[in-house]
Parts: C-alpha cells; structure tokens; sequence
C-alpha cells in the first residue's frame, strides 16, 4: 500500500470526539470526515468496527478509550494494522465512579433520596416535614468502608488508583493481578496486599472491584464459582466490562441473598429486570468515563498517537504491534509490519540494497507473532521498492512515513 506524500492522509472520525483531540489532527495537516472510503486511519470510541472490511490503505485505528472489544484485533493484525488505546486517560474518572459505588452500594442515599417524593409537601409544615423525615431515616440506615477490606482484581491504571484512594478512607486493600507491570508496582502503596491467586481476594474482601480487559481468558471468568468464594453480604462491583461477570451465575446468587449488591455500568435486559424488583442491583449508563475531562484526555491521546505513528511510524500504547520510537537519522522514512520470523529482515535488507538504497538506521521490534521496522535512508525511495518490500513473504504492511 503506496501513499503519495503530497496529498493528505484521509482520517475517518466515528463517534462524537472531543475538538481538543481532532485540533491535534488537523494541526497536523490530516484531512478528516466521516464518511471517507479507503482511509489511512480512524478514530473512534464505541462505534462497533469487528465486522470491518479492511481495505489496503487502512493504516491505523485509535480507540479513544482503553477497551478495544469493538474492533477485530486479529484481523488488524493479519493486515498490519496499528490498533491504539489510551490506557489512563479516563483512569481518574472511573475510579471516581467506583469510590462513589463503594459508598453508594452500603448507604442507601439514592433510595433515601427518592423516599423525599413521597412528602406531600404541600399540606405540611417544616415542622411536620421534619418530623417525617425522623421517622423515615430508620428505614436508610447504612454502613461506612473505614475499617473495610477492599478487593481490587486488576491493578493497571485504574485499580492502582482505586487503591490509593481507598486507602485514604481509611480501608484495608487486598489485590490480584498476574500482569502487574514493573511501573505500577512502584508506584502502589506498601500497605497494599498483594495475593497469588483470584480467589483469595474474594474470600478475604467486603468489597471488591473488577479492573480487568474483556478478551478470552476473562470473559465469564466471574462465575458461580468464584461468586460463592465472597463473603456473604459483600458488594461487587464492575466498571471494566459486563462480559466479565457470568450474568446467569450472578443472579442466581443474587436470587439466594449471598450478595449485598452488584453495581456495574453495564446494563443488560435482565439486570434492569432485577432493578425493579430486589435493591441488590445498582445500574449506570455506561458513565464511568463520562466527564468532560476524561473525553478530552483520551481524544487528545488517542489522535497524538496516531498522529505520530501516521508521520513518523512511532507506536506507543498499541493493543497488538510493539513500541517503537527513532530519531530520525535520514531524509526518508520507511516503515514496514511484518510477522515475527527468521528471516525478514535480511530479505527486506536485501531488497533495498539491491535497489541500491543505503540503510542510515534500521530499528526493529517485535511482540510475540508480530514485528514492525523503522528504516531512514537518505536515498529517495521509489514507490515500485515500496511495493517489491510489501510483497516480501511474510510482510504485511510497508509504507513511506507522512
């Protein structure tokens, strides 16, 4: 796939996106509209991409959010396509969302709250309405986290700050995560108990939070099993996705008053169904990462790496390809995808220096069965070598960076 470098890359944009993050593109000299064909990259959020017919001059795709369960990774990667999310640009939102879950799911103030309606307020004092606020109080009495232990399963962006949080309130943390990165490792609490296994912190917990992908090994992961493991009259709850939680399971245990409450921003026909006749279910609209400033930070990461790969081949926070950065050490930039095996790189070495294209630098990486290059030469790079490099075996994608 050839791109002449003296037109505009076409962008195509789904979803309502943040200005601040299609500023970054159009600053950028990107050309964007919704209803492009044959574009080099999108930018999306929820738009639902899995039944995606991916065209060759498709470069990239970013998510302007962390989950990427509505775009066909597999079929990206086959392709070389670039997929990016934005791991932590919405992480303060959400956990703002779960501190208030934490609260909300013991103290009853939504439906103490709605009790007020109730008053008719129109035939009473202020001295008879309060007495019948004193009356009713009885009915919302709660309970406060300080002193409770909170379980957080997945301890990335999110769940690391959930902890922070959560221990500033006074309570207790108990973790799992088998992916725990070096980085946030650093940076969580010492206080904070870290357990080999899933099930110890639903065993130990009051409380216990999911911050977790949905992808194959986690789908349903949450399942009678496991839900039987927690403490009777604890809460959980889910902001990562519904998927997670086997719903069949869950309302079995909800049905035999195990849990306290499940809150999750994933509604379902059934978990609505629950709403209306048992307080064990709170639901939201999907609004964990729903602030102004969260949609700003992820449209703002979101278009900057892929404004960056688009021009320069850099890749930072891909779901499928490595991480990949150069200086730039010529007047020409190739990058090329390809899949991880012996060999392609001398091929694709080969094919230059026949055409008598000299290497300034060449900078590989790979992450598991995929791997990219950055080449810069200060020779001039015919279109015809760009394509003898994409028809190289095992290559996917070659191109001249923007």
């Amino acid at each position: 796939m050839c791109i002449l470098l003296n037109s505009k890359m076409k962008l195509q944009i789904l979803n309502n996106i943040a200005q601040q993050g299609l500023d970054v593109l159009q600053e950028n000299d990107f050309s964007l509209s919704e209803n492009y064909a044959d574009v080099n990259g999108i930018v999306l959020r929820s738009h639902n991409l899995t039944e995606l017919k991916i065209s060759n001059s498709l470069l990239a795709i970013a998510r302007a959010g962390a989950g990427t369960n509505n775009i066909d990774i597999e079929n990206c990667s086959k392709y070389g396509v670039v997929v990016f999310n934005t791991p932590g640009a919405n992480a303060n939102a959400v956990k703002e969302m779960v501190i208030c879950s934490l609260i909300l799911s013991k103290r009853d103030l939504v439906s103490g709250n709605r009790n007020l309606d109730s008053i008719d307020i129109d035939s009473k004092d202020d001295s008879e309405i309060s007495k019948e606020i004193e009356g009713m109080k009885k009915q919302f009495v709660g309970e406060e986290v300080y002193g409770k232990t909170l379980g957080i399963i997945g301890l990335g962006a999110i769940g690391s700050m959930v902890a922070e949080q959560a221990m500033a309130l006074g309570m207790n943390i108990v973790a799992f995560d088998p992916g725990l990165t070096v980085d946030n490792a650093l940076r969580l609490p010492s206080s904070l108990k870290r357990c080999t296994a899933i099930e110890e912190v639903l065993s130990e917990s009051d409380y216990v939070s999911l911050h977790l992908p949905l992808n194959q090994s986690t789908k349903n992961s949450i399942d009678s099993e496991k839900l039987k493991l927690m403490k009777e009259g604890s809460v959980l709850i889910n902001f990562s996705r519904g998927g997670i939680v086997n719903e069949q399971d869950l309302l079995e245990v909800l049905e035999k008053n195990h849990l306290h409450k499940y809150v999750t921003d994933f509604p379902t026909k059934n978990l609505l169904k629950r709403v209306n006749i048992s307080k064990d279910v709170m639901i939201f609209p999907h609004l964990g990462a729903s602030t102004k400033e969260s949609e700003i930070n992820c449209a703002v990461m979101a278009c900057s790496q892929l404004s960056d790969f688009l021009k320069s081949g850099k890749i930072v926070n891909s779901v499928n390809f490595p991480n990949i950065n150069s200086e730039k050490f010529g007047t020409h930039r190739l990058f090329i995808a390809n899949n991880n095996e012996p060999g392609i790189i001398s091929k694709i070495a080969e094919c230059l220096a026949t055409n008598k294209i000299n290497i300034s630098e060449f900078v590989n990486k790979s992450r598991g069965d995929l791997a990219c290059n950055i080449i810069d030469t200060d020779d001039e790079i015919p279109i015809d070598i760009v394509l003898k490099l994409e028809k190289i075996s095992g290559v996917s994608k070659a191109r001249l960076c923007y």
